[in-house]
C-alpha cells in the first residue's frame, strides 16, 4: 500500500490572533463551536476554582443516566438533611430552598440547578446517584477523564468553597461543549430566564422562592443568541461564567473566571464584551459536512473497488475577518488501497488544512458505508488481475 496526499482544494486562512482583546478576568477562553478554533486564551489551562459552574458536570452525569434509561424526569427524588435548608451549609448559599423528607422531581431538580444555581438540589441528585455527595464526585471524576478533561477535580456537586474543586476554563469550555452536542435534548433547558419552584413547604421558604426565581445568568436577557450556560461566584474566586451564543448560524464558547466585578450583570457585561470579540472579529470556512462526498479511496479485496470517505463532524476554519482568505491548503491522507472489510464509521485516513506547511487543522476521514471482504476465489482472481497489470 501507498500512503497517498490528495489536494481537495486551495483556499485561504490565517491564524487566529486576539491581540486586540483585553479582560479583568484572571482567565478566558473563547472558541468556535463548528471549527474548534482558540479565538481568546488567556491562562486557560490554569486550574482555578470554578464556584457553581463545578454544577456543569453535576448536570452532564444526571444527563447521562436519564439518556442511560435509570432515570426520567418525572421521577421523584427525596431530600435528605444534607440538603435541608436549615444547614448552615446553605444559609449564604443558592438554594432552592428544601426541606428534608420532601421529594422533588428530576426536572425540577434539573431546573433548580440550572436556574437558581440550587446548591441543594445538587445533594439531592447527588445522593440519589451515588447513595453520598463524596461517592459522586468519583462519578465526576470518571466523566470528567471520559470526556477529556484531565486536570479537573472535583470535591463536592455544588461548588461550595473545596481545595479539591479545580477546574481550567479550557475543560469547563470542553464540558460545555460535551452539553450542548451529546445532550442536545436537555440545552434548550439552559436559555430558562425565569423558574418558580412550586413545592415549597415552609412560609420561609415560600418567601425566599417569591423572591428567587430569575436565572444568575443575566447574558440570557442582554445578548441576542445567548443560550446558557452556568454562572458562579464565590468571595475568594470571584465571578465566573461559561456562556454560549448563536448568531447567523455560528456558536461560539466562552468561558470567563476570576473576574473581579461587583455583580452578575456586570459579568454578563463581560461575556457579552467576549463573544462579541469572536463574532466581530473572525469568520468560519466550511470545508465538508458529515456526509459530504470527499473522495473515493481504492479498497482492497472488497466487494466494491473503492469506498468513500467523509467526516463524522463538520470540517471548518475560523479566520479573522480582518485578513480576509489567503491560500491554505486542504488535503486527504489515506492509504491506497484501504483493506477489506470495512465498516460504516471506520476511520480510514485524514482530512488536513496547512497553512505554510503547518497543520491548522485536522480531522479523521471515515467511511461512509460498509464494504464487505469478498470471497476466497474472488481475491484469487484480484492477485492474478494485479499480477497482469490489470486494475
Amino acid at each position: 500500500m501507498k500512503k497517498k496526499i490528495f489536494i481537495l482544494l486551495l483556499s485561504m486562512i490565517t491564524t487566529v490572533a486576539h491581540a486586540g482583546f483585553s479582560t479583568r478576568a484572571k482567565s478566558a477562553f473563547l472558541i468556535d463551536h463548528e471549527s474548534g478554533a482558540e479565538i481568546v486564551a488567556k491562562n486557560a489551562d490554569e486550574l482555578m476554582p470554578p464556584s457553581s459552574m463545578i454544577k456543569l458536570m453535576t448536570l452532564t452525569v444526571l444527563f447521562d443516566e436519564i439518556k442511560a434509561g435509570n432515570l426520567t424526569l418525572e421521577d421523584r427524588l427525596i431530600v435528605s438533611e444534607n440538603a435541608d435548608y436549615n444547614n448552615p451549609l446553605w444559609y449564604p448559599a443558592s438554594k432552592i430552598c428544601l426541606v428534608a423528607g420532601q421529594d422533588i422531581s428530576v426536572r425540577d431538580a434539573i431546573m433548580g440547578l440550572i436556574v437558581l444555581s440550587g446548591g441543594d438540589a445538587s445533594v439531592v441528585v447527588a445522593e440519589k446517584l451515588a447513595g453520598s455527595e463524596s461517592a459522586f464526585t468519583e462519578m465526576m471524576q470518571d466523566k470528567a477523564r471520559e470526556i477529556g478533561m484531565t486536570q479537573s477535580t472535583f470535591g463536592n456537586a455544588s461548588g461550595l468553597p473545596n481545595p479539591n474543586n479545580l477546574m481550567t476554563s479550557r475543560e469547563l469550555a470542553m464540558l460545555a461543549e460535551y452539553i450542548i452536542t451529546k445532550h442536545s435534548d436537555f440545552y434548550p433547558m439552559f436559555s430558562t430566564k425565569r423558574f418558580e419552584f412550586k413545592e415549597h413547604q415552609t412560609d420561609w421558604c415560600r418567601e425566599w422562592g417569591r423572591t428567587h426565581t430569575m436565572n444568575y445568568n443575566k447574558l440570557l436577557f442582554i445578548m441576542p443568541g445567548a443560550d446558557g450556560l452556568k454562572t458562579g461566584h464565590t468571595e475568594d474566586g470571584g465571578y465566573g461564567m461559561v456562556a454560549s451564543a448563536k448568531t447567523g448560524g455560528r456558536r461560539l464558547i466562552g468561558v470567563i473566571n476570576g473576574f473581579r466585578g461587583d455583580s452578575h450583570d456586570a459579568l454578563a457585561a463581560e461575556m457579552k464584551k467576549l463573544l462579541n470579540y469572536g463574532f466581530s472579529n473572525t469568520m468560519n470556512k466550511v470545508f465538508y459536512n458529515p456526509g459530504d462526498e470527499i473522495t473515493k479511496i481504492p479498497v482492497w479485496y472488497g466487494r466494491q473497488p473503492t469506498v468513500t470517505a467523509t467526516v463524522k463532524k463538520t470540517f471548518a476554519i475560523t479566520v479573522p475577518k480582518s485578513d480576509g482568505m489567503k491560500g491554505i491548503r486542504v488535503l486527504a491522507r489515506y492509504s491506497d488501497p484501504v483493506p477489506a472489510p470495512i465498516n460504516k464509521g471506520d476511520e480510514i485516513g485524514e482530512i488536513i488544512a496547512e497553512k505554510d506547511g503547518k497543520v491548522i487543522a485536522r480531522a479523521p476521514l471515515v467511511a461512509q458505508d460498509k464494504v464487505s471482504k469478498t470471497q476466497f476465489f474472488g481475491r484469487v482472481l484480484r492477485n492474478i488481475m494485479v499480477m497482469m497489470g490489470i486494475k
